[in-house]
């Protein structure tokens, strides 16, 4: 077993003095322009964050079995070695990207990461807003482990593009270099992720490195300043409410539904989807019914 070290911990520390720097630079150079911080929902970002430990570390347990199933099961073998570690994790920054946009596309794995999206401010604690429902994402990194990368690598490359990503929840970082902007995932590009506007919605899902958006035709420059959260917000500080609403809504719908192709489809469609009936009676049909960011696909009526 590879020995790694656990890069979000020893991250902390530097977690800390960034959002303390983050916040004092609000205090001494406002900025009307910039959401900034507001305490409620600071708090909650941070609650969230520390809640995601606790479960991620339950949902571990059985995820960790499954991987060490298949990397067992396969006799490839990738040696950790500095050039390997290097591909691997240019691997796994491409499997987050699909696993990213899933969870953008496809309403049961949003309701997990809906969570990311709710606050209305960008600050770095925004980056500490993470779910309590990741076992929606280990599938996505299957391939990895069947290409025999061993799991402990994949939990090493996952916490690199974590902590890379911190930075780049803010709004006190102006557009880089181009050539930085074009290859690398930056706070620009990422503010545009946040974004509830409809030419913002659902772009930018790469990690660390940009190119794939680009390659994959989901790249959108910030333009407009962008309007961060939901289309429709939760308005609540609840971390409860705030790890679970999307799930509950899925539940209603499900149980309003008037078939089992309706059902399937409240699960397993876009965020935004209705039926063929109900989207030409909604006023707005690019509000989902519960929250969601994506616009709101249509069913055809059946032939």
């Amino acid at each position: 077993m590879p020995h790694l070290p656990d890069v979000v911990l020893w991250s902390v520390p530097a977690f800390v003095l960034l959002t303390v720097v983050e916040m004092v630079s609000y205090r001494l150079h406002p900025d009307e322009d910039a959401e900034g911080y507001e305490a409620k929902d600071a708090a909650t970002s941070v609650g969230m964050g520390l809640g995601s430990l606790v479960f991620d570390a339950l949902w571990k347990i059985p995820i960790v079995a499954i991987y060490a199933t298949i990397y067992e099961l396969t006799p490839l073998r990738v040696p950790v070695l500095w050039w390997t570690l290097l591909l691997m994790l240019l691997a796994q920054d491409f499997f987050y990207y699909w696993s990213h946009r899933g969870h953008h596309v496809i309403r049961v794995l949003w309701a997990c990461h809906v969570v990311h999206h709710s606050s209305k401010k960008f600050n770095l604690t925004t980056a500490l807003r993470q779910p309590w429902t990741t076992w929606t994402v280990w599938p996505f990194y299957v391939p990895m482990v069947a290409l025999g990368v061993h799991p402990a690598v994949i939990a090493f490359t996952s916490g690199v593009n974590l902590v890379y990503q911190f930075w780049v929840h803010t709004e006190r970082i102006d557009k880089l270099p181009r050539p930085f902007e074009f290859v690398l995932n930056t706070p620009s590009h990422h503010r545009v992720h946040h974004a509830s506007q409809g030419g913002y919605l659902d772009r930018n899902f790469g990690g660390i490195l940009i190119i794939w958006d680009r390659m994959f035709g989901s790249f959108v420059a910030e333009t407009e300043r962008p309007v961060y959260g939901l289309t429709k917000n939760i308005e609540t500080f609840n971390p409860l409410r705030v790890a679970t609403h999307e799930y509950a809504a899925i539940a209603r719908d499900i149980r309003a539904a008037d078939s089992w192709r309706e059902r399937a489809g409240r699960v397993f469609r876009g965020p935004g989807w209705q039926p063929a009936a109900r989207a030409v009676a909604a006023e707005t049909p690019k509000d989902g019914p519960s929250g969601n960011r994506a616009p709101a696909s249509v069913e055809e009526p059946a032939a």
